[in-house]
């Protein structure tokens, strides 16, 4: 069977684009106007693009239309939702850029008590993941428009909640420090790669939903959920390798410019 590759152009998602571009580029331009590239950077205007680059990718472009029929295309549109997406926004801000809103953002944090705490975002990070994989679920969210769309909701809820504790340029108050970056993404990341394995070498096709789709690309039902777990564990593993990284140049930067201001106050 040929595939289908049509664009959907989903309403709610252009508007959600079109949300995002109205709120972000006018502030990123008064404060490029005003306090320069440490401000508004051209490379943070580039995470931006990027970020709804993926967006429009995820519930615009053909990928949504493929992962109706393909449960490999389901999963690499749910990749970008929950890490791609949140990941490029996230560092398309500054302290500078998100100022109106940082006191709003700590007096939600304080308001949500435990529920602001990194472990909160591992728990629901995790959950998300396992419990829309469980076919009961899956098949609903892919035979019902309204529960796809909270499908959608929850796996970009979060993402942006999980790489907020890492990669926020306002300090929360319960802010990872030292090896704590690290434990934190290895027990998310190692846990939803054990899922990506169990889907990847099940036995038999998990979701009826695809069984009874016709096989696009030559791959039967069973070969395409293997290359769809497969496509969930590399993931995890390639973006906590990069994130990982980033955030140990980050350190260093903050270390060099704590030091330096140290030694401006000595």
């Amino acid at each position: 069977m040929a595939a289908d590759t049509s664009w959907t152009f989903d309403p709610g998602a252009l508007a959600l684009v079109g949300l995002a571009v109205v709120a972000y580029v006018p502030r990123w331009r008064r404060v490029r106007a005003k306090h320069g590239p440490r401000g508004a950077s051209v490379g943070r205007l580039i995470a931006f693009a990027g970020g709804l680059l993926a967006l429009i990718a995820a519930l615009i472009s053909p990928i949504d239309r493929l992962g109706e029929q393909s449960f490999a295309m389901h999963m690499f549109q749910h990749i970008l939702l929950l890490d791609v997406v949140p990941i490029l926004l996230i560092v398309s801000l500054t302290k500078v850029i998100l100022r109106p809103a940082t006191r709003r953002l700590q007096r939600l944090e304080r308001s949500a008590g435990p529920l602001a705490h990194p472990a909160a975002a591992v728990v629901l990070y995790v959950g998300v993941m396992w419990g829309w994989h469980v076919p009961a679920l899956y098949d609903a969210a892919l035979r019902h428009p309204f529960v796809h769309a909270l499908e959608h909701t929850f796996f970009m809820t979060a993402g942006v909640l999980y790489w907020w504790h890492l990669m926020s340029p306002i300090r929360s108050r319960a802010r990872l420090t030292g090896m704590g970056p690290v434990l934190y993404m290895l027990s998310t990341k190692l846990l939803v790669g054990i899922l990506g394995i169990a889907i990847t070498f099940a036995p038999d096709a998990l979701y009826a939903f695809y069984k009874d789709q016709p096989p696009i690309w030559g791959l039967s039902a069973g070969d395409d959920q293997a290359l769809a777990g497969a496509i969930m564990a590399l993931e995890q593993s390639i973006v906590m390798g990069i994130a990982l990284a980033w955030l140990f140049v980050r350190a260093l930067a903050e270390s060099e410019s704590d030091e330096q201001r140290a030694e401006r106050y000595a």
